[in-house]
């Protein structure tokens, strides 16, 4: 039976200038998280702020969220939030900084929780917003984080946790290009390839419907025309704005759909090899595709998407994409340690199947074929 569909919070700000839509915001109390200093040094956090305070709101700044946010660090943030009493929780950055502020909402509403597996299964998920509303202004087009009830968290073992649940969809996302124009070339390839990875999985996923193909196609095809564009010119504010548009519409769909192993696959060898996610996702999607394509339903998937944006091969489109931003062919480019990572296949094999995003894959792999995928990713 189909899901019920939810395609963001109860506030949605896009185009360029609605980042002036915070003077209009009736909080008191606001808690701003940022990652390293890129929000500072672009001026964004001195601009957020200053709306706020025309707005008559005080402000405080939790900073140093690393990316793979760790367990560690929501709790810190989440301890300063204690202190200050927010009534409004604004994460101001990437994915990071998103999944982090959304994280230690959970436990500034919740102080009796202290360890990140309070929130799993079979523990009943949360309510919030009994103390604070949470905000997102996104500064890269790739995550979704802003319209996703999702967060990625490194655990106090250091692997990579998944958690989804509604009530972590944020109440208000404010997308200005003008926030993401900061981002250098490397970083708009690779989340944009995130996003791209999002829509392309959401449209294969077996839980796919009719509305979540709407999104995920018309999303997919403006990655796929703009994101050279803002790649080679990130003051290009037409495709900042169709870029940061694109990744919150594919955000919609996989919210709704889940995704599939490209993400379960990133997600592993980031934990354990600490590749950037846009990039592993990058890097994964072409081998992944081809391994579906023996799916008749996820082959005609591609086929149709393919005939739709007036190409051939929908692979072969993924690594021109690819090859255009300087995006290596095979993990063995960015992972040097050849024996490590053939020595731990296993266990990768182990904890991609258990990742959450295998469930809604074309195919459902067993541990050997992981490995298989794992090995050909590697050696290209």
């Amino acid at each position: 039976m189909m899901r019920p569909m939810k395609l963001a919070g109860s506030e949605l700000m896009f185009g360029e200038g609605c980042l002036e839509y915070i003077k209009t915001m009736p909080y008191k109390r606001v808690s701003i998280v940022i990652g390293g200093s890129s929000m500072v040094k672009s001026g964004m956090l001195e601009k957020v702020e200053n709306y706020f305070h025309e707005a008559g709101a005080e402000t405080m700044v939790i900073s140093g969220v690393e990316p793979d946010p760790h367990f560690a660090t929501v709790m810190r943030g989440a301890g300063e939030m204690k202190a200050f009493q927010p009534d409004l929780i604004v994460a101001l950055g990437g994915g990071s900084a998103m999944d982090a502020a959304k994280t230690m909402w959970i436990y500034y509403e919740h102080p009796e929780l202290t360890k990140l597996s309070d929130v799993f299964p079979p523990n009943a998920f949360p309510r919030l917003r009994g103390k604070a509303r949470f905000c997102c202004i996104p500064s890269t087009s790739g995550t979704a984080s802003e319209v996703s009830r999702s967060v990625v968290i490194t655990d106090e073992n250091g692997v990579k946790q998944g958690l989804g649940n509604m009530e972590m969809m944020p109440d208000i996302a404010i997308c200005d290009p003008e926030v993401t124009a900061s981002m250098p070339p490397h970083i708009t390839a690779e989340t944009g390839m995130d996003a791209l990875t999002h829509a392309l999985e959401a449209l294969a996923s077996n839980r796919a419907n009719y509305v979540s193909n709407i999104l995920a196609k018309s999303a997919a095809k403006d990655i796929i025309e703009t994101l050279p564009k803002a790649y080679e010119d990130g003051q290009d504010m037409k495709a900042r704005e169709i870029m940061v548009n694109a990744s919150m519409v594919a955000g919609m769909a996989f919210t709704n759909v889940s995704l599939g192993i490209v993400h379960s696959m990133a997600h592993t060898v980031g934990s354990y090899f600490h590749v950037a996610h846009g990039l592993a996702d990058a890097i994964l999607l072409p081998y992944v595709m081809e391994f579906n394509s023996t799916e008749p339903y996820a082959k005609k998937v591609y086929e149709d998407f393919a005939e739709y944006i007036g190409e051939k091969d929908l692979i072969q489109t993924v690594k021109e994409l690819n090859q255009k931003m300087g995006i290596p062919t095979a993990l063995k480019d960015v992972i040097p340690e050849e024996e490590e990572y053939m020595d731990m296949l296993d266990e990768m094999a182990k904890v991609a199947k258990a990742d959450g995003c295998t469930k809604t894959n074309p195919i459902i792999p067993e541990p050997e074929q992981f490995k298989e995928l794992f090995v050909k990713a590697y050696r290209g």
